[in-house]
């Protein structure tokens, strides 16, 4: 999942983006509403996770702007009618501060699913399993110990439904701006997962296409 934290208070907006990642999200961070209006021309966003009071842009013309992701939209007032005019505006789901980074990671990862097609609860190819919600992926009962990218990666592949996927696909979906396009990235953290996930094969290279489940 690509996400992008807009946050004035540079301190939260970057503790926000290493709990998001921590999750296996892809996460970006900017500090005001004009940064996250030109991030959203160049990047397919699935979840904003947006500051309503933001300098330059203000989040509430950030959210009527926006066309394609969906917004968890924070604010400092939580009284009801601030919660109805953000939802208002376009807001997919409303947080009042402070609050828990459970819920936070919970409410992204809700909101998050309605921007993707349908799939299964948990996703399954024979024998290996693997559950979004609960951070768990198994092989014949035994659970894998898979870093956050190697788990985004699988699960990637595996929501993809044996479709082939590029290797600028996963850079683009899995990896956030930081990611160099031209490094090995994604092939290191394929020959990773392979090794955890153990014999028969279960990911295919398509020579100068991509992955497959």
């Amino acid at each position: 999942m690509r996400v992008l934290v807009v946050e004035d208070q540079a301190e939260l907006a970057d503790s926000i983006g290493r709990v998001l990642r921590r999750e296996g999200m892809a996460v970006d961070v900017v500090y005001d509403g004009g940064a996250a209006l030109e991030r959203t021309v160049a990047t397919d966003y699935d979840v904003l996770v947006l500051d309503r009071d933001i300098p330059v842009v203000h989040g509430d013309d950030v959210c009527r702007r926006l066309s394609g992701p969906r917004v968890l939209m924070l604010t400092a007032s939580g009284t009801l009618a601030d919660r109805v005019e953000g939802l208002n505006l376009g807001a997919d789901d409303y947080l009042p501060k402070p609050f828990a980074y459970a819920e936070l990671i919970a409410r992204v990862r809700a909101i998050g699913r309605r921007s993707q097609p349908a799939v299964p609860t948990v996703l399954a190819h024979d024998d290996l399993r693997l559950d979004p919600a609960r951070r768990v992926a198994t092989r014949a009962g035994a659970r894998l110990a898979l870093s956050p990218k190697e788990f985004a990666v699988l699960e990637y592949l595996l929501a993809a439904d044996h479709r082939v996927v590029s290797a600028e696909e996963l850079l683009e979906r899995v990896w956030d701006e930081a990611a160099d396009p031209f490094t090995t990235t994604v092939k290191a953290t394929i020959n990773r997962l392979r090794g955890k996930l153990g014999e028969p094969p279960v990911v295919e290279t398509i020579p100068r296409v991509g992955y497959r489940i």
